[in-house]
């Protein structure tokens, strides 16, 4: 999928980073199905469609709902009139979200490919950038979280069995080495009470 935007730049949600690299857009992209939205802020249907689809992919890729993240990525590709309107607009929805920069061209060259006349639209993508569903609006709006699985085997996504390094937080990494923290302390506990005991020992034969 990162073909799709290769030469290309995106923006990370909320953060300075623009992906740029092949690496970059592999890690964000590749082996997931890729949801195109297609909308502004100021629209009204937008505006009531927004809050549904935050929703969708928060419940399907954020750990407080799911323990492991489902192989699902967000490209918005806004009719926002100004990159304030975009900004501000994407401060409300997930970090994971990646923007095309405001003013990019590319937008019409997706609009055309994809047959994307009216907003909101959200075009859903196998990894090898062939079309799962054309519009998934209303498909979202009925089933909710639950048609990603339809969508998930379409795509004949590679299943991930061990999750990469990046994809675990600062929590995750320390949680790794508490089981030794814990054996360590239990340790130190036995020997402080077998050196207390023998000291005690050695009191009570010298009275």
């Amino acid at each position: 999928m990162a073909a799709l935007f290769a030469g290309r730049l995106l923006v990370a949600n909320r953060e300075e980073e623009e992906l740029e690299t092949e690496r970059e857009l592999s890690r964000a992209l590749d082996n997931k199905v890729l949801l195109l939205y297609f909308g502004s802020g100021q629209c009204p249907r937008c505006r009531r469609f927004a809050p549904l689809l935050r929703d969708f992919f928060l419940r399907l890729t954020d750990e407080f709902y799911v323990e492991r993240a489902s192989q699902l990525g967000l490209v918005y590709v806004s009719r926002d009139e100004t990159e304030q309107q975009q900004r501000a607009f994407l401060r409300t929805m997930p970090r994971r979200w990646l923007a095309l920069p405001f003013g990019d061209d590319f937008k019409r060259e997706l609009e055309l490919r994809f047959s994307v006349s009216e907003v909101p639209a959200v075009v859903v993508l196998k990894p090898s950038g062939e079309v799962i569903v054309g519009d998934a609006v209303e498909e979202i709006r009925r089933r909710g979280p639950s048609c990603f699985q339809g969508w998930r085997e379409a795509a004949e996504l590679i299943d991930r069995n061990f999750r990469l390094a990046e994809d675990f937080d600062e929590r995750s990494r320390r949680s790794f080495t508490d089981p030794l923290r814990r054996l360590k302390y239990k340790l130190d506990k036995k020997k402080e009470a077998k050196g207390q005991a023998e000291e005690e020992e050695e009191e009570g034969e010298a009275s």
